[in-house]
This record gives structure tokens, C-alpha cells and sequence, in this order.
């Protein structure tokens, strides 16, 4: 935790939201009202969100970049801005002035549309803009963001579809900020905590794996309805599967731990070609963030340096050790779409962004032998590609690079984290990474 005498920026919002807790209370506010007041208070409610992520943060601690796949906090919280600014902003309010011209290109992330973004990798070069200056950033723009909500009538559609658009871009940075962070801190070799650990309950030890069986046949998956989607969980669409079974639980620490003692990591005949460059590559012995010393197995937290618990969720796993520990168990990864015909229907509740452990958490039922943990806690590796559904078409203008060019060489991920907002989750959303990402809150749940 930061211990200076830094006096940390002002939120940029007004304060009617609340403190900290209060924020993540009302994160979850119905998306589907259409008057003014509710979509001011959701706007405020996501930014204050963001903000409060900061509280813990040193000014150090907002510019750090640990790899090239992760973005300086600093960045996070100007590239949200620059969203609102330059997809809605610029583009609605007439004689709309930049707050700074240099920013639509150094806060630019890959909308090539609109300017040549700044080197991904380079972020953390970045001292200048300050902290402060970034938040006053921040402070401008939702100033007119607000005057711009407060004069949007219900007929105008578009405008508010294009704020939502951006409130959900909000909270995915929410996330990619926690898990950028944890993995900022992992490679300090003081190992500093970002929070105070929650005291856990106690998990109950001697749990088994159940299969749940699920009918295949012709199924409907995809978005339809009300209710916000990206576009690429889009058209509905049907898909024929075959009878399935799928885990009750997801796979736990203790789960890898017995793959890792059986030389799992060794054993090249467990592993597609890719995977297993990736493990001599990067010499891959266990998940990431575990080490292993005097016996016994620790790893890093958000809340420092802990002992690893068996019966939590194993995380931070590629696709290529998800696959592995599949080949492994004599089984295999379900497909996206066997995932969302098996959890249609369930409650979404879980352990997510609001729960502010920002770590997953031992399933609570054990014996259960209906589905544990289909949402939050991690995300689910699947066997199936990141491509487009049937008869897809990507948002028009700049959003059309959101989603539609990452539909290359990358796997789809379900069912949300324990750094997920909770009012991001939904049944179809769809989320991707390389097969050998592994900074991500990612793990795995089997089928056959």
C-alpha cells in the first residue's frame, strides 16, 4: 500500500455516488432505462469505479509498464477519457475543442481510423502527462460528457447506444488495469500488496469432480433481445452439438498440482506443437505467479506473496496448459458454444469485480452436482477459435475495429473473472486471448 505523503487527484466526478464501497454498490444500475438522470448516474457510478481501483496506487505505481502486453495504470485511466472524447465528444458537440490535439494519438489504442496510435509497447516511457495532469484530463472531459448526457432526449438513440458502448469500454479497462497491475507488482521482487487481503472462509477439502450431462442436439446461441451485446456476439444462430457432459466444478490448485507432479510439464506427447515451444521457449514449470521453495508452493495475489490454496480455482493458465491438463485428465475443453448451452438458464452471481477480493475463491458447495462457478471467480478457457458467428457484421465507423480484426488466431474465454464487473457478465459475451497469454484471470473446466 502506499505509504508517502502523496495527496492523491480528486475524483473527477461529482461525489453523489458515494465513497468507495458506495460506488461498487451501485455499479450495477438497470441499462435499460432511458431518461437522462439514469444514464448520468451510470456514467458517474462506472468513472468513480475506475477511480477508486486508483486509491491504493503511489504516483510510481500509475506509470510502470512490466511487459509489452500490459499498459501503465496512467494510461488505462487516459485512454477511457480519450474514448468518450474522441468516439462522442468530438463527433456531437459542435465546435467541440480537444483538450489536448496530441492526445488523440499518444491515448490511442488501435483505431487506426481515426489516428496512428501511439507504440503499445512504449507506454511506460511516458512521464509526461503527469498524474495530474491526466485526471484533470479526466475531469474536463466528464465535465462536458455530463452536459452532453443532460441534453440527450430519448430519441436520440445512437448517441445513447454510443455511451453505453463506451461505459462497458470503461469497465472492461477496469479489469485489464487489476490484471495489469498484479502482474506490475509480481515482478517487483519486494512482492507489494495492492490490497489488504478479506479473510476467506474456510474451503471444505475432499471435493470430486461431477459430470453434469447436457442434450445436444440443435441449439440456439448468441445474443438476442434487449440488453447491451457487442457486436461480435452476433447474429443468434444455431449450431448442432452432440450429447456432452461438462465438470460441476472448475479444476482447482490441487487439481494442477497432481499434473505438475506427474511431470505434466515434461511430457511433450500432452501438448500441441505450439504449446509445447511455449514451454521449453519460456520454460514453463507451473502456472504464473507460482514459485516453489522450501517445500511447498506459494503465489502472487493482488494482496502480495500467499500460500497457495488447494481448493481455490487453479488461474493464470494459457489455453496451451488448459489444453494439456484436458489430454492429461483423459478428457477435453468444451466448446463455446457446449459452455453457453450448459449455462443458459443459470443465475449469473459469483465472485466478481464488486466482491473486491480480486482473487478467486474455493467453490461453496462441494457436493454439489448441479454446475459451481460457471460466473466469476475465472474465466473459462474453450476449445473454440475467436472467428465470427454466421451472417456477422461489425459496428460501423471506427467501433468496427472493436472486436471484428481480432477474429485471428486467438480462443474464446467465457463466464467472467473475479476482476469482471459484474454488469459486464453476460450469458453470450464473448472473450478472447492468445493461446499463450497467461497474465489474464483465466482457467479451466472440462468436458467429454
Amino acid at each position: 500500500m502506499c505509504a508517502s505523503n502523496y495527496t492523491k487527484p480528486e475524483p473527477c466526478c461529482d461525489r453523489t455516488i458515494g465513497t468507495r464501497t458506495g460506488c461498487v454498490a451501485t455499479y450495477e444500475q438497470s441499462c435499460t432505462r432511458d431518461d437522462p438522470q439514469s444514464l448520468r448516474a451510470r456514467y458517474i457510478a462506472v468513472r468513480r469505479v475506475t477511480e477508486s481501483l486508483c486509491e491504493p496506487l503511489c504516483p510510481e505505481d500509475y506509470v510502470v509498464q512490466s511487459m509489452d502486453l500490459a499498459s501503465p495504470a496512467k494510461w488505462h485511466i487516459a485512454h477511457t477519457t480519450w474514448f468518450f472524447e474522441t468516439l462522442i465528444l468530438e463527433a456531437q458537440v459542435v465546435g467541440y475543442e480537444p483538450f489536448n490535439s496530441a492526445y488523440r494519438s499518444l491515448f490511442n489504442s488501435y483505431y487506426n481510423t481515426i489516428s496512428q496510435p501511439f507504440e503499445r509497447g512504449q507506454r511506460g516511457a511516458l512521464s509526461r502527462p503527469t498524474v495530474t495532469e491526466i485526471f484533470d484530463y479526466r475531469r474536463a472531459v466528464d465535465a462536458s460528457m455530463i452536459n452532453l448526457i443532460e441534453r440527450c432526449g430519448e430519441k436520440d438513440a445512437a448517441l445513447r447506444h454510443m455511451i453505453e458502448i463506451g461505459l462497458h469500454h470503461e469497465r472492461q479497462h477496469q479489469e485489464l488495469m487489476l490484471t495489469d497491475l498484479k502482474h506490475m507488482f509480481s515482478v517487483n521482487p519486494l512482492k507489494p500488496s495492492y490490497i489488504v487481503a478479506k479473510e476467506k472462509v474456510a474451503s471444505a477439502s475432499g471435493m470430486s469432480r461431477k459430470w453434469v450431462p447436457v442434450s445436444g442436439g440443435i441449439h440456439s446461441i448468441g445474443h438476442a433481445g434487449s440488453g447491451f451485446a457487442y457486436d461480435n456476439e452476433s447474429p443468434r444462430h444455431e449450431v448442432l452439438v452432440q450429447d456432452f457432459q461438462l465438470a460441476s466444478h472448475l479444476v482447482t490448485n490441487a487439481d494442477f498440482m497432481a499434473f505438475i507432479e506427474d511431470d505434466g510439464y515434461g511430457r511433450h506427447d500432452l501438448w500441441l506443437a505450439d504449446g509445447w515451444r511455449a514451454v521449453q521457449a519460456e520454460n514453463w514449470l507451473s502456472p504464473l505467479y507460482w514459485q516453489h521453495g522450501d517445500g511447498r508452493w506459494r503465489y502472487m495475489t493482488l494482496s502480495g506473496l500467499c500460500d497457495v490454496a488447494l481448493h481455490e480455482p487453479v488461474c493464470h493458465v494459457s489455453f496451451f496448459e488448459a489444453d494439456a491438463f484436458a489430454r492429461w485428465s483423459g478428457v477435453r475443453l468444451p466448446t463455446e458454444a457446449e459452455w453457453e448451452i450448459a449455462a443458459t438458464g443459470l443465475r449469473i452471481k459469483g465472485n466478481f469485480l464488486e466482491s473486491q477480493t480480486y482473487h478467486p475463491l474455493a467453490a461453496n458447495d462441494v457436493a454439489s452436482e448441479d454446475f459451481q462457478q460457471m460466473f466469476g471467480d475465472v474465466w473459462e478457457w474453450t476449445a473454440s477459435p475467436y472467428i465470427a458467428y454466421p451472417g456477422f457484421k461489425p459496428a460501423a465507423g471506427a467501433l468496427s475495429e472493436y472486436n471484428g480484426k481480432f477474429m485471428c488466431n486467438q480462443f474464446v474465454m467465457r463466464g467472467g473473472s473475479c476482476v469482471t464487473p459484474r454488469s459486464s457478465v453476460r450469458l453470450t459475451y464473448r472473450n478472447f486471448f492468445h493461446p499463450q497469454n497467461r497474465w489474464q484471470f483465466a482457467g479451466i473446466r472440462l468436458a467429454k
